[in-house]
């Protein structure tokens, strides 16, 4: 039996494969294993361990790595947490493959043990980029070269992984697999779902808040969080909103939010189920923020999307989406833009940049028939493409 072990530390890079380690887990011929620790462990984000265990994927392992601090060295702390914990229970374990997401800590921590145990390695949704200070850029391609192989979710990712040196052996185009739980989740009763949560709004009268620290812009992020909020209520909209990740001045944004609380047509979450939070997506008006969702799955929707200040900014994203500076006055005419049918009927996407919602089988299919063992060693040179 062939042994996979995939890393998750969020709720965040557990979604952009869950789908897959379903599937994986429901296979005969696969144990998977997953190494759990960060924020899924902690009280202060949801607990996200119970939607891991909800969905029946089996656990080698929990860490207990979260430090809940609000600096820039409190996240590499948890990372150095993390990987010390787990090197003896990987190396113990001895998988076939490692695989990961993304570019938070998780990934370098999946790079570093599928390099130095000596374990083939895959990543996925390698080859992005944003045009912004943000740490996410060379952790993800640093990652990709410790790699054994990348899944990519575009044409232009793997042009770029090629153009940085990855041999075009190694590199596969899968599309996103997070896009499979939004095509195919069936549909769930909003008003039920309103019933059972206490949802103070109706379909269509509100927006969806998600909102992420940004290094390059972490003294202002508070400010757009309350410029974001105000003009919401300003213009009459409600607000769903979720809690920031774990990056420096989250617990910032979560005062903000706090601060909004009480105010009417605002609902609060640290963490939803999964087809729960695919239905107020579906219900919503349009979704504002700069979470990379808005970039990628909103067009599966389709939905309208703000993205406010410079995070995510240079991804390639749809014609749903407004890109806007924080002041009150971009947020607010962005707003009226969004609001706009004659807007929306010209900017509607027909089709997502990113995916059919089937990704997961064309991933499935790449790790039942790649021989990982004998692409582990990555002799190629570089210069030999000249």
């Amino acid at each position: 039996m062939r042994k996979i072990l995939a890393i998750t530390g969020i709720r965040s890079d557990y979604d952009l494969l869950s789908s897959l380690y379903q599937e994986l887990a429901d296979a005969q011929e696969v144990d998977l294993r997953l190494l759990v620790g960060g924020a899924h462990l902690s009280n202060s984000y949801g607990n996200t361990i119970d939607m891991v265990l909800g969905d029946g994927v089996p656990i080698l392992a929990r860490i207990e790595s979260l430090i809940d601090g609000d600096s820039v060295s409190s996240r590499l702390k948890t990372a150095s947490i993390f990987l010390q914990s787990a090197i003896d229970i990987v190396a113990s374990w001895s998988p076939d493959l490692i695989i990961y997401a993304g570019d938070r800590e998780e990934t370098w921590i999946g790079g570093l043990l599928g390099t130095y145990l000596e374990i083939p390695s895959a990543h996925f949704y390698a080859g992005d980029h944003t045009r912004t200070g943000h740490i996410d850029n060379p952790i993800r391609h640093a990652v990709s070269k410790m790699s054994t192989v990348q899944f990519v979710a575009t044409e232009e990712h793997r042009n770029r992984l090629i153009a940085m040196g990855e041999p075009e052996h190694r590199v596969f185009v899968t599309g996103n697999l997070s896009l499979d739980n939004f095509v195919g989740l069936p549909e769930q009763s909003y008003d039920e779902l309103r019933e059972r949560l206490g949802l103070p709004c109706a379909p269509r009268e509100y927006a969806i808040v998600l909102f992420h620290p940004d290094p390059s812009e972490r003294n202002l992020a508070p400010q757009y969080m309350h410029n974001i909020l105000k003009e919401l209520s300003d213009a009459g909209i409600g607000a769903y909103i979720g809690y920031p990740n774990t990056d420096p001045a989250n617990q910032q944004i979560i005062r903000v939010i706090e601060d909004y609380r009480s105010k009417f047509g605002l609902f609060v979450y640290r963490n939803l189920e999964r087809q729960d939070f695919i239905t107020i997506y579906r219900n919503a008006r349009f979704l504002i923020g700069n979470s990379s969702s808005g970039i990628i799955e909103a067009a599966s929707i389709p939905l309208p999307v703000i993205n406010v200040g410079l995070r995510q900014r240079g991804r390639a994203a749809g014609s749903n989406v407004i890109f806007c500076d924080g002041d009150s006055e971009a947020i607010r005419d962005a707003i009226g833009k969004v609001l706009d049918p004659e807007w929306w009927e010209d900017m509607c996407p027909s089709n997502n940049l990113y995916g059919d919602g089937f990704a997961t089988q064309r991933a499935r299919q790449f790790i039942d028939s790649l021989d990982f063992e004998s692409l582990r060693l990555k002799t190629e040179d570089p210069l030999d493409r000249f």
